[in-house]
């Protein structure tokens, strides 16, 4: 008897070790698995995102710094003088045109001169700068003195053989907009991207107002302001081209002798998720504040983008730049 009941004990004890997992203990397991995948997957897409934030900050940081510098070379060669060239160097003398002017809220062409004929359809109301300068060795360039291109400019017998290094904002084919540096060449003029990206780039000229100039702005106006002050001069000439060498001489665009600069730049999309709608202010809050209206381009709200274009990692870019050289008298 005891024989029997030992073989079914053990025939029991077989059933319990060779059962499953019951129903509810099967549904138990499968929830702890999905949590568990579920927060694996959002630390990845958290680490995925924080990588591209990363990489999208350290991106624009490198390419700001690049643009301010290729600015800040151009603004400070501005209206510099070869003494060593022979003859007299046409930035010295009364009549020659300014060596520093822009237009406020407007874009150019790649073709036209200079920046005759602006297009008003400017990106965020973005600014255009223009330098003018004198390069340096003959008859060929021997690159010490470059244009926003990098090409060497050689020196100037004439105000027209002057190098030109202009910054300006326009979209691309694949519809970025860009920093763009036109210049003039031996074949005409060009254009070339510096970077792209760009939100909004703003200018400001500090004017100096003293009497005699000193070099030191007193004020800080927009291009629109400055040409606004060379309107109100009185010309004198018989002809349109008597007055024009009139205005050279008086413009008060050769009283600039320093520059602001200010240049918003954006990542790849969702590159910033999940935040608020940000302000930027291109050239401080003091100015923005009582400019924003008048200067279009100066205060950049992510609010009134799309959804898609507001999630971008975005970071302002600001120098103050003194001009070395003075303008021509």
């Amino acid at each position: 008897m005891n024989g029997a009941m030992r073989a079914v004990g053990a025939r029991r004890g077989g059933r319990r070790r060779m059962s499953g997992l019951g129903l509810a203990e099967m549904f138990v397991a499968l929830a702890v698995g999905m949590l568990v995948t579920l927060a694996a997957s959002a630390l990845v897409v958290n680490a995925s995102a924080n990588f591209v934030h990363h990489t999208e900050s350290a991106r624009l940081n490198d390419s700001g710094r690049y643009a301010l510098a290729i600015i800040g070379q151009s603004v400070r060669q501005a209206a510099f003088v070869n003494w060593d060239a022979a003859g007299v160097p046409p930035a010295t003398l009364p009549e020659t045109p300014a060596s520093v002017s822009g237009l406020d809220a407007a874009t150019i062409t790649r073709t036209a001169n200079g920046i005759d004929d602006p297009l008003g359809h400017a990106v965020n109301g973005s600014d255009v700068l223009a330098l003018r300068f004198t390069g340096s060795g003959s008859p060929d360039a021997d690159g010490s003195v470059l244009n926003c291109a990098g090409f060497g400019i050689a020196a100037a017998g004439s105000e027209a053989q002057r190098g030109w290094s202009i910054f300006y904002v326009a979209v691309g084919g694949d519809g970025v907009a860009e920093l763009r540096c036109k210049y003039k060449s031996a074949n005409g003029w060009g254009a070339d991207a510096i970077v792209r990206g760009v939100d909004s780039f703003q200018v400001l000229y500090g004017l100096d107002t003293d009497s005699p100039p000193d070099g030191i702005p007193n004020r800080y106006l927009n291009a629109s302001a400055m040409r606004a002050l060379d309107a109100d001069i009185l010309l004198e000439g018989a002809t349109p081209a008597a007055r024009a060498q009139d205005l050279n001489r008086k413009t008060w665009w050769k009283r600039v002798a320093g520059i602001k600069v200010g240049l918003l730049l954006h990542g790849e999309p969702y590159s910033r998720p999940g935040e608020l709608p940000a302000q930027y202010d291109l050239l401080g809050g003091a100015y923005a504040d009582s400019a924003a209206e008048a200067d279009p381009g100066v205060r950049f709200q992510e609010s009134v983008l799309p959804e898609g274009q507001r999630q971008r990692v975005r970071r302002v870019f600001e120098t103050s730049i003194a001009l070395r050289n003075a303008g021509a008298p």
